[in-house]
């Protein structure tokens, strides 16, 4: 099914928020009332907040009239001199008077004063009463005069009024453990609110109150529950369990949603250790976790989600395997749920967690079609904005979701793409759909919606990204796609715009696969049976052949070929075999028995007969042809041959494995703008350097590389990445030319002791990591002493003129995890770094903050989880939003500024003798 996240603005009062925050700047605009805001927009709880101040005697602008009629529930944040303010007060009125008119929820919060004093009018209360009382009786008006007074009856009433209602007591509480309260409770409010009387979901009402009460229901129970959510592709599978984790994440100690299992392990080689990585970063609320063995990665997952009451959803799994290594055998914490997506209803109960003796609870859950009421809604949501047709249009409506089937993509995907057409337009959309000569209407939809698209640039766009640069980075995909001469900040816009993209995490690109199927699809039309007259070919298998066979054609754009994956292109799945092999329940163990000793052997022959993989070796002469060649990836392949017979137009190369020492001279990489040779066998760069003068994106990660060098041959830079290069112990001091460069990231560059300090003059750099690298510490103590430095001969012309402006003020983010610095290890001065927003100090054996850090002026993140010695924070920059001090067994003290009206939030877990 499909999302709604908004609704529809039938009327003036139409439903815009989910809360109202009332507050008084003057008191806690800065600290409270923002961290609160922070907290409700991170539980995807839509919040109004005011960012003006406004004058005593001022009316209350129509906007927030109108924001509190259009919101679900209001936090009433009650501090010292919220009744100084008559523009508080009105806001107070117009809270309560809604309340009384409508299910609005209203939530007091009294900020560090006494309910009692609100209730009977004392203190600073009866003080800002009066003083509105005095103004009010000076008015010469006499209207105006009238009308203060009725205000002031209003207002006494509305406090006498609000401090009678259940609210939060601030008084003596923990602001972080404070406002986490509120979130759960308006969470908790909302939630009912939002289930009975605002649907959220188009046609899920009956799955949603299904699963909730799964959720909710044997929280006692010892042993561990899962929920198996299945049905076919583009169903709504992802989009179910995603409003289920949202609605319910907080009622869990600990909750992660790992997205997307099947088409990662498709696509990546280690994609299960990243997934892993990912799923032990949520539950031990880790922001690093450094760990290289799937084993090791499953039992300290097993053991973490022993220890705390977890959400667990495991999204589009296809292979029971998976769910092994994703979550183990050993069970969970009692309360725990997990919820698994597949398109086989069958595959849960194959892992191994059901064969232990006390397997868990299985309950399943199937998603069909919508309904034909549902259907139009969904369409007309997305061709109109609304739940109901325009007029003209109701026969349209309801034939197109009548073509559609009931399938939520398709509806999703055709209603987006009649967004604003005429109904001519309708019309002859549906003749080409009920005349073309496919039975799939699924997939006749996704295509007409693609032949919609308002230019070629975006359809190759889209063909581009579905063949190759799904779950790549947003920004380096745009840069290399720019330079083969696509127009992509406009097509990037239309295809989020058409729902054919979204964003995930980490700003990689996701799309939907049955639309990156159609988008292949469409490619493998341009020539079914020969690979090589098409623009693209993707898949390991073709490629491998039509470079054998020397068939490179003009006409092929780009090519992929990963030796290390194509044994996924022809490998069975072990669902498959149990599909063949299906046994009656009576002879279950001894149909399990046989069934393991075939796969065993039927693994070994694949193995064996798979090896040839990475011995593929290749000729240069294959590519020889492909005169128009833009995009190019040939992981772990050996080449022989002459390099200038590669295509000279090539925007992306990459070739992970790559057996020669050096790049060839030969290689022409005039037009090159990103090139990716990680786990390579490179110990240089090149033997003799060569101009590169459109290369903006260089990755060498997990490389041999020695020494890097000749950066005044890569003029145009802008991000170098040489992650893991266990052997580099040079980088050229010529890095400072780099005036492009943006981001810089050397971790865990283990034998590099001279970071180069040019990298103080790039005057663009953003991020720099130096997590675990060995020269990050000698790094910041040569900043100590700059004026002997800038005096070298073989350095002098990179350094900055003037010791302060040491580090460079465009830096955003600066990493310096496991280091092993102390606080002698840094210089007394931050403050050039003046952009600076983002500080990770983990794993470093400091003893306290140390004192530069107070002069970073913008700093909002700061990280020292992990600090053993770490024994005290003490009054960190005051612009500091986010403290994360977990895993700190020797901290006892945090203090912040004076200036800060409240403390940032704190996440110090495991750091339980804090006071």
């Amino acid at each position: 099914m499909a999302i709604v996240t908004e609704l529809p603005e039938e009327q003036e009062a139409a439903i815009t928020y989910d809360v109202f925050l009332s507050f008084r700047g003057k008191d806690t605009r800065l600290g409270f009332s923002d961290h609160l805001y922070q907290a409700l927009v991170n539980e995807n709880i839509s919040t109004f907040l005011d960012e003006e101040e406004v004058e005593t005697g001022e009316e209350l602008k129509p906007e927030l009239a109108r924001a509190i009629k259009c919101s679900r529930a209001s936090i009433i944040v009650l501090s010292k001199n919220y009744a100084s303010s008559t523009w508080c007060l009105d806001e107070l009125v117009m809270i309560l008077e809604q309340r009384r008119v409508s299910d609005h929820i209203v939530l007091p919060v009294f900020y560090n004063v006494e309910p009692t004093h609100i209730r009977k009018q004392e203190g600073t209360f009866k003080e800002a009463l009066f003083e509105h009382k005095q103004r009010i009786e000076s008015e010469k008006d006499v209207e105006k005069k009238l009308q203060g007074a009725r205000k002031l009856e209003l207002w006494t009433k509305g406090l006498t009024e609000v401090a009678d209602l259940k609210g939060k007591d601030a008084n003596g509480r923990r602001e972080t453990v404070f406002i986490d309260e509120i979130v759960k409770e308006i969470s908790s409010r909302l939630e009912l609110h939002t289930r009975t009387k605002i649907p959220h979901l188009i046609g899920m009402d009956m799955s949603i109150l299904t699963i909730s009460s799964w959720l909710k229901g044997g929280s006692s129970s010892k042993s561990a529950e899962i929920l198996t959510i299945w049905g076919m592709a583009g169903i709504g599978k992802t989009t179910l369990a995603k409003y289920i984790y949202r609605l319910h994440r907080h009622e869990f100690e600990r909750s992660s949603f790992v997205e997307e299992i099947e088409r990662k392990c498709a696509e990546q080689k280690y994609a299960l250790l990243d997934l892993q990585k990912q799923l032990l970063r949520d539950i031990l609320r880790k922001r690093m976790i450094e760990e290289h063995d799937v084993d090791v990665c499953t039992s300290k997952i097993e053991k973490a989600l022993l220890n705390k009451p977890t959400l667990l959803v495991l999204d589009g799994v296809d292979n029971f395997e998976q769910v092994d290594v994703l979550i183990g055998t050993k069970g969970f914490h009692p309360g725990s749920k997990i919820i698994v997506t597949t398109k086989d209803g069958s595959l849960t109960e194959k892992c191994s967690l059901f064969r232990i003796k006390f397997p868990p609870k299985h309950t399943e859950h199937a998603l069909y079609g919508l309904s034909a009421t549902e259907s139009v809604r969904l369409l007309c949501w997305h061709a109109f904005g609304g739940y109901d047709p325009k007029e003209g249009y109701e026969e349209e409506a309801i034939r197109a979701s009548n073509y559609c089937g009931g399938h939520p993509l398709a509806l999703k995907v055709l209603g987006s793409s009649l967004n604003n057409e005429d109904v001519a337009t309708w019309s002859d959309t549906f003749e080409m759909l009920e005349t073309g000569e496919f039975h799939n209407h699924v997939h006749k939809v996704l295509q007409i919606s693609f032949d919609s698209l308002p230019s070629q640039d975006c359809k190759e766009l889209f063909k581009h990204i579905a063949c190759f640069f799904v779950g790549k980075d947003r920004e380096a995909t745009e840069i290399i796609l720019k330079e083969c001469g696509i127009r992509t900040s406009y097509g990037m816009k239309k295809l989020f715009d058409r729902c054919f993209l979204t964003i995930g995490g980490d700003n990689m690109i996701t799309m939907h696969q049955l639309l990156q199927d159609m988008g292949r699809d469409l490619v493998h039309k341009e020539s079914p049976e020969k690979p090589w007259k098409r623009s693209r070919v993707w898949k390991h298998e073709e490629s491998l052949d039509l470079l054998k066979k020397d068939k490179g054609t003009q006409r092929i754009q780009g090519l992929i070929l990963d030796t290390n994956l194509l044994r996924k292109e022809h490998n069975f799945k072990d669902d498959d075999v149990n599909k063949i092999f299906r046994a009656d329940q009576p002879i279950q163990m001894v149909y399990e028995f046989f069934l393991r000793i075939w796969l065993f052997f039927a693994r070994l022959l694949l193995m064996l007969s798979s090896s040839h993989c990475k011995k593929v070796e290749l000729r240069t002469d294959a590519l020889r042809k492909m005169d128009k060649l833009k995009l190019l990836q040939l992981n772990h392949v050996k080449i022989d041959g002459s390099y200038k017979n590669f295509p000279k137009g090539l925007r992306w190369l990459c070739m992970h494995g790559f057996h020669s020492k050096f790049i060839p001279s030969d290689l022409p990489m005039e037009n090159l703008v990103a090139l990716d040779m990680s786990y390579s066998n490179l110990t240089q760069l090149w033997k003799k350097p060569k101009l590169l003068g459109s290369l903006k994106i260089l990755n060498l990660s997990y490389c041999k590389i020695v020494r890097v060098e000749g950066f005044s041959w890569l003029p145009a830079l802008e991000r170098l990445i040489l992650i893991n290069c266990k052997s580099l112990v040079h980088v050229c001091e010529s890095i400072g030319g780099c005036d492009g460069l943006v981001i810089l990231d050397l971790s865990y560059c283990n034998n590099l002791s001279n970071v180069p300090i040019s990298i103080s003059k790039l005057k663009k750099i953003k991020r720099l990591s130096l997590n675990g690298c060995l020269g990050a510490s000698e790094f910041l103590m040569r900043m100590k002493d700059m004026e002997s430095y800038a005096s070298s001969s073989s350095i002098g012309e990179f350094l900055p003129k003037t010791p302060k402006s040491f580090l460079v003020p465009s830096l955003v983010t600066l990493s310096l995890i496991g280091n092993n610095l102390s606080n002698e290890s840094f210089p007394k001065d931050f403050s050039s770094m003046s952009m600076l927003k983002t500080l990770y100090l983990n794993k470093n054996p400091i003893d306290s903050l140390p004192d530069c850090v107070r002069s970073l002026s913008k700093l909002e993140e700061l990280h020292v989880g992990e600090c053993w010695m770490l024994k005290s924070v003490l009054c960190p920059p005051p612009t500091i939003q986010y403290l994360w001090a977990d895993d700190c067994p020797s901290l006892i003290k945090i203090t912040f500024p004076q200036e800060m009206s409240s403390p940032p939030f704190l996440d110090n877990f495991g750091a339980e003798s804090l006071s």
